[in-house]
């Protein structure tokens, strides 16, 4: 990243005293605001301390004295200094005399939206949402300069308080070739928005700190006009919105709706619920937690109908290290037994990167859809750190499980001997291999610490029972010979079967070896399941298919703890996934 800061304008400004104490400041880069307040002694605040420059009050000489270098004060009480960020609040009293000061630092720092870069370049609108200081306006200079110069749009920026562009009549070259329209009056905000839109053509529209409903209904205005907005407003999170009757329109806007008698039974409801009014203003929110942790909701709709229907949704978490490189990681709602959630799918790419895997981002769109990046699924489980910590070992996989037996973290003796009978061995091997369970498979009874067997052939076959019981061998039976029903059989067996703990590695096994139609198919299924039958509870019928990758389906719908039944005639037999 690159920063520019013009530090030195803001500190000459200061009475002479504090200026050379900052100048010789050791965190003088850092600086984020320097408080003056008549009859306080002055104080630096920096990110993470502040700290008092002299031990002398501040007079009213030393305020008129700065109030003297700085430009004029509009009416949002805030001043700025000629081809700079910088911003100088003022307190006044009851009868208007400024008795107050908040020099605040205003930075362009260049690369700050590496994490975001692919959504901006995707022309939908974006919202930014924070608390005050994490760097919002920022980001917004950034992506105005981005879209202007990288992307050779037309932008358009409504500067209010002249804090994206700089005080005074050129805008700051941070701003790239993006115009800037100043404001007269805070108030006229939404007046100076639509006047951009019917007077200058632009692409994009870049809007700092929408706080009215007539801002949000004017922005939604240049949204129904194909204007591409990007904006920011004040709110930690979406739900901040929602329950924000001003904003709320950002976000679609709430409003009661009486359910049929059929539909809030299907729904398991009240009949009357809360809905979301109309789409919403921007598509694509992001909630800035910290500098380098921001919160991507991809479809801003989705989330909120999540949110009203009292289910989490899901976004991404993107973090950026020192080095540039982001890490996404995305929170899944993936329903269980229970009726509960939720699964953590982690994947990393180099800034400028996406990612096409079982995790990916896509939306549904037309079928079929495009096939799928046979890649490896790096998520851990927790029965992955469980028996890390149990062994003690530096790597999971330098584990040796057929070497010596070690105690388990419940107690038990690992690995475990399982002896299968009626099962595919096949597929156990698949899923000991995929999920790298403690268990090896045997021949011999003998040596077996427990049997997995299909219930249908323990029940035909009195002699298996009889050397189990002669042997004290306890049998663990499962209905069919499939993926999940191995899968649950072997946590079983573990001790580890916890329905409210999904291993995002089990969908890997679903992969092996499938040729472009089975992979096809089964990208199909996993959308429509975590697109549509979860988030919005709706059944969904998938394209025909051949018996052999209906029954590939059958188990990854089995895998969400969901139902689905085939219908209607070959060759047009095909799947419908129901809601839990």
């Amino acid at each position: 990243m690159t920063i520019t800061d013009d530090l030195q304008k803001l500190l000459d400004i200061l009475p002479q005293d504090l200026r050379q104490v900052l100048e010789n400041h050791p965190q003088r880069d850092s600086l984020v605001e320097v408080v003056l307040d008549l009859g306080r002694r002055p104080e630096a605040r920096f990110p993470n301390q502040a700290e008092y420059l002299s031990e002398i009050p501040v007079t009213q000489e030393q305020i008129d004295d700065c109030i003297r270098r700085v430009g004029i004060f509009g009416g949002d009480n805030r001043a700025g200094i000629e081809q700079t960020l910088h911003r100088i609040s003022a307190i006044r009293n009851r009868t208007g005399k400024i008795i107050g000061l908040t020099c605040r630092v205003g930075r362009a720092v260049f690369g700050t939206i590496g994490m975001i870069r692919d959504l901006v370049e995707t022309g939908k609108s974006i919202l930014m949402l924070g608390r005050p200081g994490v760097g919002k306006t920022t980001a917004l200079r950034e992506i105005a300069r981005v879209l202007a110069d990288d992307l050779n749009k037309r932008v358009v920026i409504i500067d209010t308080s002249n804090e994206i562009a700089g005080d005074g009549d050129v805008a700051h070259p941070a701003i790239g070739r993006a115009r800037r329209m100043q404001v007269a009056h805070p108030e006229q905000q939404h007046q100076v928005m639509i006047e951009a839109v019917e007077n200058h053509m632009p692409e994009v529209i870049v809007i700092d700190e929408i706080g009215t409903e007539l801002e949000a209904l004017a922005a939604r205005t240049i949204a129904e006009r194909g204007v591409q907005l990007v904006g920011t407003a004040h709110g930690n999170q979406i739900e901040n919105l929602i329950k924000n009757p001003t904003l709320a329109d950002l976000v679609g806007g709430i409003q009661a709706v009486t359910l049929g008698d059929d539909e809030a039974r299907r729904r398991g409801s009240q009949k009357t619920v809360l809905e979301r009014k109309a789409p919403p203003t921007f598509e694509i929110a992001v909630e800035m937690l910290e500098r380098q942790r921001w919160v991507v909701h991809e479809s801003v709709s989705d989330t909120v109908d999540n949110l009203l229907r009292g289910r989490q949704p899901s976004p991404q978490t993107r973090t950026v290290d020192d080095h540039g490189k982001i890490s996404v990681t995305r929170q899944l709602a993936v329903v269980n037994g229970r009726g509960g959630q939720v699964a953590t799918a982690e994947e990393s790419f180099a800034s400028g990167r996406g990612s096409n895997g079982w995790r990916g981002s896509g939306q549904m769109v037309a079928l079929p859809p495009l096939p799928i990046e046979r890649e490896r699924v790096t998520g851990r489980s927790e029965f992955d750190r469980l028996l890390d910590e149990s062994f003690n070992y530096p790597e999971r996989e330098s584990i040796d499980f057929s070497a010596t037996r070690q105690p388990g973290p419940n107690g038990e003796d690992l690995p475990l001997h399982i002896y299968p009978y009626g099962v595919s061995r096949h597929q156990l091997e698949q899923v000991i291999s995929v999920l790298t369970l403690p268990v090896v498979l045997t021949k011999d009874i003998d040596s077996a610490d427990a049997i997995l067997a299909l219930r249908s052939h323990v029940k035909n076959h009195a002699k298996l029972r009889q050397m189990a019981k002669a042997r004290h061998v306890p049998i663990h039976m499962i209905k069919s010979s499939t993926i999940p029903q191995i899968t649950r059989g072997l946590r079983r067996l573990l001790n580890m079967d916890d329905p409210e703990i999904a291993d995002d590695r089990e969908l890997q096994l679903f992969l092996h070896s499938g040729s472009d139609d089975e992979m096809d198919a089964l990208e199909e299924a996993r959308l429509a399941v975590e697109q549509i039958v979860i988030p919005k509870g709706q059944p969904v019928e998938l394209l025909p298919r051949s018996p052999q990758v209906r029954k590939m389906q059958h188990e990854l719908v089995e895998h969400y703890r969901l139902k689905s039944h085939s219908f209607g005639e070959e060759p047009n037999r095909r799947l419908r996934i129901y809601p839990a």
